[in-house]
């Protein structure tokens, strides 16, 4: 009769183990559902990583959610989010407060780097400028109108704030735009005006709504920062963000929250393989996992 019980108890054991939470789906590298975080100014290049990834496993079903840099950063707390798309990694004290709360280290690292670009109206001849330049405006010093996606308090207000002006208060000439695309339009509307957005925005010249948008802006030059030759100012390209001669150059980070395989880590290995890194050389952005440097044919 014990010898039965036991067997019984085993028996319950491994199939209790075996079916889990019955509330909690499980999910492979290449199916199952999660949520994913993605930094509101990135949308455009990972709306084309998301839906080349689906189409390659069809049975991966990966929920995004456009937001502020902050609001990333807030569902990496919750249990529902699995990755966030950012512009930083994580610091120190984010990352011993992590572990305290998972047991275990979120893995964090650049997938791509980006740029902000400086934008102009077509028709102005103010093209030229320093990072001083750039921070006198923020401040409110150089009293030229600036406009930025303040409502969606993205990872570039963030940058400039951090980088720019030390986390002094932005100057009454900045003004809040809702979204890339409005700071575009701005532009446009406002020729004495300038603007900030991701490279991605209007880098991209196959993209018939990035084309049509460089009838009415373009991008500004700004001074290398880093190169021997004093003088030389570059625009965002990605030439100059790869030789790092374009001084407003902003990285795409990935955050995972998984101790074990799953489908975040498989979104990572496309984005990190050579698909989603010529995803990213397709978006005009710079991959930062492989090179695609292009090679001389040689004629037998």
């Amino acid at each position: 009769m014990r010898k039965f019980v036991l067997f019984f108890s085993l028996i319950c054991a491994f199939s209790a183990c075996k079916q889990g939470d019955p509330n909690k789906t499980q999910d492979t590298t290449s199916e199952g559902t999660i949520h994913v975080s993605i930094e509101q100014s990135y949308k455009p290049f990972m709306q084309e990583q998301l839906k080349v990834f689906a189409a390659s496993f069809p049975k991966a079903n990966i929920i995004a959610h456009y937001k502020s840099e902050i609001d990333c950063f807030k569902d990496l707390t919750e249990d529902s989010t699995r990755m966030i798309i950012v512009t930083r990694g994580l610091d120190k004290r984010e990352q011993e407060a992590y572990f305290k709360q998972l047991k275990f280290n979120p893995t964090f690292g650049i997938l791509a780097y980006n740029a902000i670009a400086i934008l102009v109206n077509k028709q102005s001849k103010d093209t030229l400028f320093s990072l001083n330049d750039i921070q006198n405006r923020l401040l409110g010093v150089d009293n030229q109108e600036v406009v930025m996606d303040g409502s969606n308090l993205t990872g570039i207000v963030r940058f400039l704030k951090d980088s720019l002006v030390k986390n002094a208060p932005f100057g009454k000439n900045v003004k809040s735009a809702n979204g890339s695309n409005e700071v575009i339009t701005y532009i446009k509307n406002h020729p004495n005006a300038i603007g900030f957005v991701g490279m991605n925005w209007i880098g991209d010249t196959y993209n018939e709504q990035q084309a049509a948008a460089r009838n009415y802006v373009k991008t500004a030059l700004l001074e290398c920062t880093l190169c021997a030759e004093k003088g030389l100012f570059a625009h965002p390209t990605q030439s100059t963000i790869g030789k790092g001669q374009y001084s407003l150059s902003l990285p795409v980070y990935f955050i995972l929250k998984e101790n074990a395989p799953g489908l975040g880590s498989g979104l990572l290995n496309f984005m990190s393989l050579e698909r989603g890194q010529l995803i990213f050389r397709r978006s005009f952005l710079v991959p930062a996992k492989m090179s695609f440097a292009k090679r001389n044919g040689m004629l037998n």
